[in-house]
């Protein structure tokens, strides 16, 4: 029987790549998602444009050095989350 498609309306990503190439990303990722912390970003996001995330990144990072990580959920509802600490930052980032 074949799997049934998801689509996933939530993610989260987080990276850790060259510094070289970490800007690249971070621009990327800002233009789909929220920027949470670091090199996290999270926020929902429709299906064509998860794929279109996941291939611009694709086309920057090398694949031997630098790290992603996509979350996938079906929506923002299906999870729990505590945050330990101050959070510096809502939603903007100090990188432009």
């Amino acid at each position: 029987m074949p799997k049934k498609k998801i689509n996933y309306n939530y993610v989260f990503v987080m990276y850790d790549v060259n510094e070289k190439r970490v800007n690249k990303v971070f621009k990327i990722c800002k233009k789909y998602l929220k920027h949470h912390q670091n090199s996290v970003f999270r926020g929902n996001i429709t299906p064509a444009n998860l794929i279109m995330l996941q291939n611009e990144i694709k086309k920057i990072i090398d694949k031997e050095q630098d790290f992603i990580t996509i979350i996938k959920m079906i929506n923002q509802n299906t999870f729990d989350e505590d945050t330990i600490g101050t959070n510096r930052k809502e939603t903007e980032s100090l990188f432009i």
